[in-house]
């Protein structure tokens, strides 16, 4: 998928860092809608849900869904979702958050989404972000569609 928003560098994406509790899940349950956008779409995209796990229900809201799930309580490999976003390539990811935690991933990432649902929103997320949607469909519809994000941070 490439972005190409005037006054900026044309920008291929290759992945997206989801935030797993407030972002695709809420109490730990995943929203509605959220896997079927998910496998739709990644046959164009690279899917990496990151999470600290803290309902402990990822693997199992997540069976079938074409992602790749890094549980930060049990990898070996990853200490931090920043330590993922470089594995990946920063330059390449868009990530989507609404946490604290995730304020650092999001003003790195070549393009940071940070969401505003039942769990709510961090004000440092907010600030470390490009643009905020109001539901974690709308981020996909926004994917699925480019350039709502070209209207949207075009100068």
């Amino acid at each position: 998928m490439f972005l190409n928003i005037p006054n900026r560098e044309k920008i291929k994406i290759s992945n997206v860092i989801l935030d797993f509790n407030g972002t695709i899940a809420v109490d730990g349950k995943l929203i509605g809608g959220v896997a079927n956008k998910i496998n739709n779409l990644s046959a164009i995209i690279n899917f990496v849900v990151v999470t600290a796990d803290t309902y402990g229900t990822v693997e199992q809201e997540l069976a079938g869904v074409d992602c790749k799930i890094i549980n930060l309580s049990k990898s070996k490999e990853f200490k931090s979702k920043l330590d993922v976003l470089n594995f990946l390539g920063k330059e390449q990811t868009i990530c989507v958050g609404n946490g604290f935690n995730d304020r650092i991933v999001l003003k790195e990432s070549v393009l940071g989404i940070s969401i505003l649902q039942e769990e709510g929103l961090s004000l440092e997320a907010l600030i470390a972000s490009d643009f905020v949607c109001k539901s974690i469909i709308d981020v996909f519809s926004c994917i699925e569609n480019p350039y709502r994000i070209k209207a949207t941070l075009r100068d």
